[in-house]
């Protein structure tokens, strides 16, 4: 998408000071600044409301009244051994964070559970460039693992995780890593699917919906081979499936 179309026609603002350029939205940020993507920012002003570890951290602050969750983008697998957060730079609008960027808010658009977006930083070093994207944080929710880690939950609830599912396959919605962590659930039993990196809207239905659906079975399978208790049976797939078909 061009860059200058995206922000025209999207209420998004585009701030650039030297090699760093942001995108942001006004209306939820309205005192943006780049030092929003720093954590020792919001430590100082003691705006921390917690933090998670996978592949990096992720800081979850509190700004006004937003709650919002900062993540760097990490690069995985081997590569990832090697040069950590640096990735190829092709203009801005190629770069992960303004990809994702763009997704989620398509995602509102289309009225589909995922957080909203708030701001991108891509700092560009040469031919690479690093870069840093402001969500917000989804209130009274807990991902997959967390919740089943400690109960089981209905067969209602199973079959509202393949509707959710559907919902984002009918809309051609193409989620790279499908897994028990990037589905949540709120105090209202609402579903949301959280970590749009890499995703994309694909041009048509195809193999890749059953693939998003295998690579879920795969991860469920993983935590209950790993967690001493995991409330996850293979019944409890066929209700997530039934649903999936029901959607």
């Amino acid at each position: 998408m061009n860059l200058a179309r995206f922000v025209k026609h999207s209420g998004i603002n585009l701030s650039q000071q030297g090699n760093i350029t942001c995108l942001y939205d006004a209306e939820l940020l309205s005192d943006f600044s780049v030092d929003m993507f720093d954590p020792e920012y919001w430590q100082q002003r003691d705006a921390v409301l917690g933090s998670s570890t996978g592949r990096g951290t992720a800081w979850f602050v509190k700004h006004q009244n937003v709650n919002m969750v900062l993540r760097h983008y990490y690069r995985g697998g081997l590569i990832g051994k090697l040069v950590n957060d640096s990735y190829v730079f092709a203009g801005l609008m190629n770069t992960r964070a303004a990809r994702e960027f763009v997704l989620l808010k398509t995602l509102q658009t289309l009225h589909l559970p995922a957080p909203k977006p708030l701001a991108i930083k891509v700092q560009q070093q040469g031919l690479t460039y690093r870069a840093d994207i402001l969500i917000e944080l989804i209130r009274d929710a807990q991902d997959l693992v967390a919740i089943l880690s400690k109960q089981a939950l209905d067969h209602d609830t199973w079959l509202s995780i393949g509707q959710c599912i559907k919902r984002f396959h009918q809309q051609r919605i193409y989620h790279h890593d499908l897994n028990a962590h990037n589905i949540m659930l709120d105090n209202n039993a609402k579903v949301w699917l959280i970590d749009f990196d890499q995703g994309k809207q694909m041009p048509e239905q195809g193999a890749w919906q059953q693939q998003n659906l295998d690579r879920l079975h795969r991860s469920f399978v993983k935590e209950r081979s790993q967690l001493t208790n995991f409330n996850f049976t293979e019944q409890n797939w066929q209700s997530l499936v039934q649903g999936y078909q029901q959607g």
